[in-house]
């Protein structure tokens, strides 16, 4: 062999080299032979005329969206040669005349192309959904195939993520995961969405590996997400302590290995308004109301607010003090947003990076309030240093900006939502409407919303600037084990300043034209709090992962130590002057430090998967936690976790049966384990940290002695020496099919889980009360969730044309289970309050049977409805059920009505509809729920509650008089009980099964429109790819409730409401 026909074959054996050295061998003359990629020694020589027929071929590979697909294998069919594209999706083969050769990349769809008589092909994949989801992270980096999975988890990735025009990552994910209830009961700018799974409660959340909390992963910036897993049964126990209420994996985005650098912009701008608040009364309505219900209740003359003279003004509203003022038009306002993301991302076969940096803006829709403001940077990097130790690191920070008018009580937004409603529309803001002198509107000074400005009553700053960082390594010892370890650290830093100014309201006297002072506010107030939040984490683990013929083992040890403090100083000083914002210490009137708070948890973990064949398959987990919560002895807590699966579908009598072909997917899966809890509300109401140790309180009250204030102290009480962790039994069944070629896929799930470890006290054992403290809690009490969750998810295309329609639901019921020796006086007390296995959050009222029609039937009604003879009753009162039959409506004829009333329904579902054609694309998601209650009272129910308006219906749709100036007139018939003073005693309003509403909606919550220009226009341009979108936020709601969203909870209606967004934006790819 020649030294050219050896250096040919020695570069041929690698696939890497055989481009270059076709290349280069194509310049030797045609005389040379060309060896073969067998053995040297058998080599077989080609002809001249062989050689003749080769040629080459070019190509670039390409995405749906026209952007390059990068390390794809492009090989022709029935040979070895192949090559892969390089950075710009292009390659070069040499192929033997009439040729196929087929293109494949992870991810997509292998395709084949016959090459014909062409030199140049171009080849556009498609993804392969089913390949794209067969990864589901799982936690600590661990990631499974989501056909051998065991556990309840669902997932979601960034595409389904990102289509959201919220301004929090939770607000993304609403209706879109099964077993997840997402509820937006507060609209006000960047406020969080409540988030929990399967109704059991706030989640673990944890980021990239390090375990953060709600504030942390609602303020991300959701397209800098690349998948979230959810983890809904035993299979949380990975994370032991905290999880009993299941596991939120978010898992951020990292760049890609073998792709160019990429350039993404993602901005839109918009408008949000409310989406639904309670509609106050007009001043014509108002005042017609109001002088109605003046004259059913008698009053005369002098008596009545408005006499006729004055209502005739009213009603003809010529002259403007008779004009009345529309507070809901003056508080609420339609607010712009605008959002702008940027990121930059590639790799190489080495290394791959991931930096963003984003900036949201969202004003409040009350006028001149402010607003959020919230800037995100996020950087991730990975590299391999050899081929045997990868290290990364990720980094995410933001500053969160908050600012509006310092408004005298907690919540800042609550006066602008009260005095909607407080506020008459008679009344205007100022005094002879110059907004100079604000007036005194109400017997509340406050809700003068004239008043609620940063010149007049005060401003409030409130900002976090928040970073969190992490590195990891991996190392791989031996072929199949590995050692992870991980580092993180997070700190907060809050500064909240609010001060509230003193302000003076004015009368006007239009005789002398002046102004006049009727009141004032002379109490100012000045607060300053500081606080940190440092959280150290570390986690190590042992990896091992090998296959042995058919036989699959996965195992996992580690552990995993994190602290955090949490120091805080809070300042409340007395301002001398409105100006004056600095504090002074002769100014301050309370200061408070509480120290670092430190906190700290340990433990270990293990975990071991097998399976057989990819069909049977074995899942053990095991966590040994400890807390620093409880006394020494009771700090540790071990909790175990085991599933099963069984993949039918892959049994050979299922792949040789007629089922087989249309079910292509069948998994059987259950499991059980347990959690712990060492931070649930119901255990931190009633135990403080180091409750386990004697001592005393200091500056608990005092006492004047001599003439000086000396602090008091108190003992702490008993100490707790019994008390630790709560845990979480949870039994999980279900499965997991797919038909036609998996095209439609359903995934079903029971659950039950029983929380055990509840604190209660023994009511058996007495202190005597000169002690002055009572007997500590014990785990004694325990509860109960069970239902089901189920989802279904067509997807498919018709040539161009792609789609998917999927659904979810989940129904889960709280049942409170077991107390400590329940024990009652006699039946009807073991009725009315035994919770021994009974369904949780009952509420107890009169069932709704009619309402009375006349004076003549109220004089003969035998039941005392007012419990005063029916001395209070009028026509439009309801009537209840007499249960006892005993002639009076009373506490004993209260039954269970209706379902839980916080905001968390029995029923959620989603509903997803996505399409695409050429460059179009929609998107929906339609969220609602069921078997959930709302007690309509208070405001949005009694006519002028705290003397004050009502929602329009309930005066205009409500039972009244015909005549307003004669309380004997004709009466007429309408949904609300007759319209009467809110000083006239009524049992109207008691609570029953009329006013306590079965709560049941749909919404439009997501709605997304794009186009993606064509390639051809964006020749030359340097720009790869732009999508012009429409998206909007809860464009429509169907709900029988029709005083205020059905997402809100406050019975007084006031809730800040869910916002209506509409947004044009656009996506750019460079």
């Amino acid at each position: 062999m020649c030294k050219k026909e050896q250096l040919f074959w020695l570069t041929s054996r690698s696939k890497m080299w055989s481009i270059p050295c076709m290349v280069a061998f194509s310049l030797l003359p045609s005389t040379y032979s060309f060896a073969s990629a067998g053995n040297p020694a058998t080599e077989t020589v080609l002809t001249v005329n062989s050689v003749q027929q080769q040629r080459t071929v070019k190509g670039v590979v390409v995405d749906v969206n026209g952007e390059p697909v990068i390390g794809a294998n492009v090989k022709m069919v029935g040979s070895t040669t192949g090559t892969i594209t390089d950075i710009d999706g292009a390659f070069t083969l040499s192929v033997n005349g009439n040729a196929t050769i087929e293109i494949s990349f992870i991810g997509y769809e292998t395709k084949k192309v016959t090459v014909g008589a062409s030199n140049t092909v171009n080849v556009t994949l498609k993804e392969d959904s089913k390949v794209l989801d067969e990864v589901v992270i799982t936690g600590f980096g661990m990631s499974q195939k989501k056909a051998t999975l065991t556990g309840a988890v669902s997932s979601i990735n960034s595409d389904e993520i990102a289509r959201s025009s919220a301004t929090t990552a939770g607000g993304a994910l609403v209706g879109k995961i099964a077993g997840v209830n997402t509820r937006q009961q507060d609209g006000r700018p960047g406020a969080e969405t409540a988030l929990q799974i399967r109704n059991m409660g706030a989640p673990l959340f944890v980021i990239d590996g390090i375990i953060s909390d709600s504030g942390q992963f609602s303020q991300m910036d959701f397209n800098d997400i690349e998948s979230i897993s959810v983890l809904k049964d035993a299979s949380a126990a990975l994370y032991g302590v905290r999880a009993a209420n299941g596991v939120v994996v978010i898992t951020t985005k990292k760049g890609k290995r073998n792709t160019k650098n990429t350039v993404s912009v993602n901005a839109y701008y918009g408008w949000q308004k409310n989406a639904k608040f309670v509609s106050p009364a007009k001043a014509k309505d108002y005042v017609h109301a109001y002088t109605m219900a003046e004259t059913f209740s008698g009053r005369t003359g002098g008596d009545r607010r408005y006499n006729k003279e004055e209502y005739d003004k009213w009603m003809a509203g010529a002259e403007p003090k008779y004009q009345g003022w529309d507070w809901e038009d003056y508080i609420w306002v339609t607010g712009p947003q605008y959002y702008l993301n940027t990121n930059f991302s590639g790799g190489t076969d080495k290394a791959n990076y991931y930096v963003a940096v984003s900036h949201i803006n969202q004003d409040a829709t009350i006028r001149n309030y402010g607003g959020f403001r919230r800037t995100n940077v996020q950087m991730n990097l990975e590299m391999n240093v050899n081929d045997r130790f990868k290290v990364g690191a990720n980094m995410n920070g933001r500053i969160e900006d908050r600012r509006h008018p310092g408004v005298p009580g907690g919540d800042d937004t609550w006066l602008p939502r009260f005095a909607t409603m407080k506020n008459q529309p008679t009344k205007r803001p100022f005094a002879n409407d110059n907004p100079k002198y604000p007036q005194l509107v109400s017997d509340q000074k406050e809700t003068n919303f004239g008043l609620l400005n940063y010149n007049t009553s005060g401003k409030v700053s409130d900002v976090w600037r928040v970073i969190q960082m992490n590195a990891n390594a991996e190392y791989e010892i031996l072929k199949g084990l590995k050692f992870k370890g991980m580092m993180g650290y997070y700190y907060a830093y809050n500064e909240l300043d609010n001060q509230e100014f003193t302000f003076d309201l004015y009368g006007y006297n239009e005789q002398t034209d002046e102004y006049y002072v009727t009141d004032r506010m002379t109490n100012p107030y000045r607060e300053r709090n500081r606080e940190k939040v440092e959280d150290q984490f570390s986690n190590f683990q042992l990896n091992f992962d090998r296959k042995f013929g058919d036989h699959a083992i996965v195992a996992v040890a580690g552990f995993e130590a994190s602290q955090r403090k949490r120091p805080r100083t809070w300042i409340h000083s007395t301002p001398v002057s409105n100006g004056m914002d600095l504090i002074r210490i002769k100014e301050i009137q309370e200061f408070t430090d509480e120290g670092d708070r430190t906190e700290a948890r340990m433990g270990w973990l293990g975990r071991l998967n097998y399976s057989y064949a990819d069909r049977y398959l074995v899942e053990l987990i095991g966590r040994w936690d400890g807390s620093w919560k409880f006394r020494p002895g009771h700090r540790w807590g071990f909790f175990p976790s085991a599933s099963l699966g069984w993949r039918v579908s892959e049994e050979s009598f299922w792949k040789e049966s007629k089922v087989g072909e249309i079910v292509t997917n069948f998994k059987l899966r259950g499991s059980y384990g347990e959690v712990g809890d060492d931070n649930d509300k119901a255990l931190t109401d009633n135990y403080s940290p180091f409750d386990y140790l004697p001592g005393y309180k200091y500056n608990d009250g005092g006492a004047v002695l001599d003439g000086n204030w000396v602090a008091g102290t108190s003992t702490r009480g008993l100490p707790n020496q019994t008390l630790s962790w709560m845990t979480a039994k949870i039994l999980d069944i279900g499965f997991d099919l797919g038909f036609l070629n998996n095209r439609l896929n359903v995934q079903f799930d029971y659950f039950r889980r029983v929380r055990e470890g509840i604190p209660e006290s023994r009511y058996d054992v007495l202190i005597p009360n000169e002690v002055g403290f009572s007997l500590p809690k014990e785990n004694l009490k325990s509860d109960m969730n069970k239902g089901f969750d189920a989802s279904i998810t067509w997807t498919d295309h018709i040539n161009d044309f792609n789609y998917s329609v999927g659904g979810n639901i989940t129904y889960s019921r709280f049942w409170d289970w077991e107390q400590y020796k329940p024990r009652f006086s006699n039946s009807w007390d073991e009725y009315r309050n035994s919770i021994w296995h009974r369904v949780g959050y009952v509420n107890w009222g009169y069932e709704a049977v009619g309402r009375f029609t006349s004076w003549e039937e109220i004089a003969n009604y035998g039941i005392d409805t007012d419990r005063k003879g029916n001395r209070t009753v009028v026509p439009g009162d309801i009537k209840y059920k007499d249960q006892n039959k005993d002639g009076v409506i009373n506490y004993l004829d209260e039954r269970p009505i209706g379902y839980r009333v916080d905001s968390t329904p029995t029923i959620n579902f989603g509903i997803n509809l996505s399409a695409s054609w050429k460059g179009f694309d929609l998107a929906m998601d339609w969220t609602g729920s069921g078997m959930t209650s709302w007690n309509q009272c208070y405001e949005t129910a009694r006519p002028f509650q705290n003397d004050g308006n009502s929602p329009d219906e309930v005066l205009k749709d409500a039972w009244h008089i015909s005549d307003i100036w004669n309380a004997d007139s004709e009466i007429i018939p309408g949904k609300y009980p007759m319209i009467r003073l809110n000083t006239d005693e009524t049992s109207a309003y008691d609570k029953s099964s009329y006013w306590l509403h079965n709560v049941t909606y749909v919404k439009l919550r997501n709605l997304e429109f794009g186009y993606t220009l064509p390639k051809l226009w964006l020749r030359n341009t340097g720009v790869g790819s732009v999508r012009l979108f429409f998206s909007g936020t809860n464009l429509l709601t169907i709900s029988n409730l029709s005083v205020m969203d059905p997402e809100c909870a406050s019975d007084n209606g006031l809730d800040y409401p869910p916002m209506r967004v509409f947004n044009f934006g656009v996506n750019l790819k460079f």
